[in-house]
């Protein structure tokens, strides 16, 4: 398989799917998200892995969402096709059979805290940063993140981090039980193949059988995704979504006094 936008690669129990575009701190455009579905349905089906590492390329960044400059053009035709791939991508995480550990090197902001949110298990570094940012761009975190989130830090605590887009500490994330384990950053690769070493002790059928069932309940939340999906395409190509959209390409404030006004 040839990929633009990631690497892929099987090193001995493990497939390494990582997020190669660090220009723009490895945030995804649709591209990207239809090579990372690729991976994860091919790593899934290889019955001789005992783990997923899913990662971001540069040093700097996990993941932080999706491209902005690419979803400024976005229209609800176009917002429904990038939903499409979006779905298809968390699925293939999801209905992976196997332990889907992030190593999470910089940020993991937006969308790329929702793909943390799909991963199974979470390490990350110390310098690393965690958040959402999607009220800040005219948008909500509807793909996973209000669903997923809450379980994970509470409800207050969700409400806060998606409404008020702060970024959190690794240190911090670890603490509200956000992430698993926090690591030196030179430790990153070596703590994560710890862990996928000690999957090899463990009973393949009992991992794939324990996921299914440990998703049970998260799988009720999918009409909220797909619902939400529906809803967000709606906002995307308004005034107010490209205001939030606009500002952060031209490096600016948004502006979003010119929506809380009265119609006169």
């Amino acid at each position: 398989m040839q990929f633009e936008d990631i690497l892929y690669e099987k090193r001995g129990n493990a497939a390494w799917i990582t997020i190669n575009r660090p220009r723009v701190y490895n945030a995804f455009r649709n591209q990207t998200l239809d090579e990372l579905a690729t991976a994860f349905e091919d790593a899934g089906a290889d019955d001789t892995l005992a783990a997923v590492v899913f990662t971001g390329a540069g040093g700097k960044s996990f993941c932080t969402g999706g491209d902005v400059k690419v979803e400024n053009n976005f229209t609800p035709s176009r917002g429904r096709e990038h939903h499409r791939k979006l779905m298809r991508l968390a699925i293939a995480m999801r209905n992976c059979p196997k332990p889907v550990i992030a190593a999470i090197r910089g940020y993991c902001i937006g969308g790329g805290n929702e793909l943390n949110l799909l991963s199974d298990v979470s390490i990350a570094t110390e310098e690393s940063k965690f958040g959402q940012a999607g009220p800040k761009m005219g948008s909500t975190p509807l793909w996973w993140g209000t669903q997923l989130l809450p379980g994970l830090v509470g409800d207050k605590r969700a409400r806060e981090i998606v409404y008020w887009c702060r970024q959190y500490t690794a240190q911090e994330a670890l603490d509200m039980g956000w992430i698993n384990k926090v690591v030196p950053d030179g430790e990153l690769e070596a703590e994560v193949q710890r862990w996928v070493d000690e999957l090899l002790e463990r009973s393949p059928q009992a991992i794939r059988i324990a996921k299914l069932s440990l998703n049970y309940n998260s799988d009720q939340l999918f009409a909220s995704v797909n619902h939400g999906s529906t809803l967000l395409t709606l906002m995307q190509g308004t005034e107010e979504f490209h205001e939030g959209t606009s500002a952060f390409v031209e490096k600016r404030k948004a502006d979003w006094s010119k929506f809380r006004r009265n119609e006169e």
